[in-house]
């Protein structure tokens, strides 16, 4: 699959997968997630490969869902990616190869849940983490509600 929105790259058994949105502070599209899921499912099947690296392009992680749709943002039937082939989508904790999140800087709403399901968090200077999906007015996805919790301990999450 040719990717649009992350880059790929295999070097010395290490794959590197890079959020490549940069004007856009890498927000995560369905796009992206799709070819997020795809290069995870080849590599896992890549022998060439023995870790994965995910990092993002410019001076972001992941700044959250991209909501320049609007109020269409999670309208399901209304998104133009709905009719558009979606790959095997492959739960990171059903891989074979370890999963290393290398956040750059801001990682914001999924840009931050969906790294609390990989194997690793390394975290730069200059990231800034933030689960804002009540300040949005959205529930959070991906898993948080469960991962975070048995991540942090229950009494930190309700803080």
């Amino acid at each position: 699959m040719a990717y649009e929105q992350v880059l790929l790259e295999l070097k010395d058994g290490v794959a590197t997968i890079t959020l490549n949105r940069p004007e856009k502070l890498n927000a995560y599209t369905a796009q992206m997630g799709a070819e997020l899921h795809d290069a995870f499912a080849a590599l896992d099947e890549n022998d060439d490969a023995r870790v994965i690296v995910v990092t993002g392009a410019g001076r972001a992680f992941c700044a959250g869902a991209d909501l320049s749709s609007g109020g269409d943002t999670f309208d399901s039937d209304r998104r133009p990616e709905r009719n558009e082939r979606r790959p095997h989508a492959i739960r990171p904790w059903n891989m074979k190869k370890p999963i290393i999140a290398a956040i750059n800087g801001p990682a914001v709403g999924v840009g931050i849940t969906l790294p609390m399901q990989w194997d690793i968090r390394v975290a730069a200077e200059s990231a800034r983490i933030g689960f804002v999906f009540v300040r949005r007015g959205v529930i959070p996805e991906a898993l948080s509600l469960w991962t975070v919790p048995r991540m942090i301990g229950l009494a930190r999450t309700s803080c």
